[in-house]
């Protein structure tokens, strides 16, 4: 095999889709994960890293020679090799792109769980076309004060005039339209909702400092950058499906686990009755005040401030009946999904943004007498690799 150096360009015979937004080809005998490319297309590719020993190699596709049924015309023009690092599949119609995010979701649960499973990336109502959806926004600052995002893998900031997948209360907030001189990083969220916008500099907020979001029948502050779902339609449809999942009923115990602003908690409560309890358990101090301000009259919910695994360790019950685990993208880990099992919930519900570490988690309940029992997947990332899934575990007839 002969090496090929950054710049290069060889061309490929493109594989299946790999987790992260790239497709797997082979180079002589080297992988290479290619960019901007789709599954049976022929291109010529650029390498933008690795060389001569490197497990692999990464690569654009410049120049498409046999192009897919599924590939369109990006709505973006920098949505291309050496582009912006924000969308992985503009070049991809929605219904393919959904394919490629269920196909993902399927490999690493094959891969890291040893689990096989069929599942279909599901649509948020009234997302038509991928576009104009992201509420919440961070972009970097170049050197002349322009507001942009950077390159895939790089520090280099594109500038931008609008963002095609921003929310139109983002493009007209006014971040694109002046420069920005002595700031490094820009956040814009926005109410859907209230319409309301809140945009820091560099974490300073200009002007109100909360946003008021509408989501399972109640309204929910979140203040500064606190998390909220980036979608519109992104609440709603995870509280239907972790209802769905977990079924509750009145008087049952439920742990909700990284609680943010108390989404999950507030929704459930009323599902469980004055009977029941909540422990909602979140280390960000910012959206703990928000879930005291948004949890207020749910006097069967106590929150804590505590780590996951700490509270897990040290205060959690003996035992309970529901979990609702959302993670951040590195996933629960080993030591929380331990001190899980041994609480024998009848069921757990688990919100995942990022199928590798749900998978490897799902390997380790399984190897604690649960079994995945229900998977739902939603494109509430349309435009980029990313997909949302919501999986059920429940004990094994012989371990329950």
């Amino acid at each position: 095999m002969t090496g090929e150096s950054v710049g290069a360009v060889v061309e490929v015979e493109v594989g299946p889709v790999a987790h992260g937004g790239h497709f797997v080809a082979r180079h002589e005998g080297q992988v290479v994960f290619v960019r901007h490319a789709l599954p049976g297309e022929r291109v010529r590719a650029q390498i933008t890293e690795g060389a001569e020993g490197a497990r692999f190699l990464r690569a654009d596709a410049v120049e498409v020679l046999v192009a897919s049924p599924d590939r369109v015309e990006p709505r973006c023009p920098h949505a291309q090799p050496g582009g912006c690092g924000g969308c992985d599949f503009q070049h991809v119609t929605l219904a393919a792109q959904r394919r490629l995010k269920a196909a993902v979701v399927v490999e690493q649960l094959h891969r890291l769980a040893k689990v096989d499973v069929e599942v279909q990336v599901e649509a948020v109502p009234g997302d038509d076309d991928g576009l104009g959806w992201r509420t919440r926004t961070r972009l970097a600052v170049d050197a002349e004060g322009r507001a942009g995002l950077r390159r895939h893998r790089s520090h280099d900031v594109v500038a931008l005039e609008a963002c095609p997948i921003a929310h139109p209360l983002v493009n007209d907030s006014g971040v694109f339209d002046r420069t920005w001189p002595g700031i490094t990083e820009l956040q814009v969220a926005v109410s859907v909702t209230s319409g309301e916008r809140i945009l820091l500099a560099d974490g300073t907020p200009s002007g109100r400092g909360r946003l008021t979001e509408r989501a399972a029948g109640r309204d929910w502050r979140v203040s500064g950058a606190g998390f909220w779902q980036v979608h519109p339609g992104a609440a709603d449809v995870l509280v239907e499906a972790v209802r769905s999942a977990l079924e509750p009923r009145a008087g049952e115990h439920l742990l909700d686990l990284y609680a943010g602003v108390g989404l999950f908690a507030g929704a459930l409560a009323e599902d469980l009755g004055r009977e029941g309890r909540v422990d909602a358990v979140e280390s960000d101090e910012s959206a703990l005040r928000d879930a005291r301000r948004n949890l207020h009259d749910r006097a069967t919910v106590r929150l804590s401030h505590a780590r996951v695994e700490a509270w897990l360790r040290t205060s959690a019950p003996q035992a309970c009946d529901l979990v609702v685990l959302d993670p951040p993208r590195t996933g629960g880990g080993k030591g929380v999904v331990e001190r899980l099992a041994r609480l024998r919930p009848r069921a757990i519900a688990y919100v995942a943004c990022d199928p590798a570490s749900l998978a490897r988690d799902v390997g380790t309940f399984i190897g604690l007498g649960y079994e995945l029992t229900g998977l739902r997947a939603f494109d509430l990332f349309p435009m980029t690799h990313h997909v949302e899934c919501v999986a059920v575990l429940r004990p094994r007839a012989e371990s329950s």
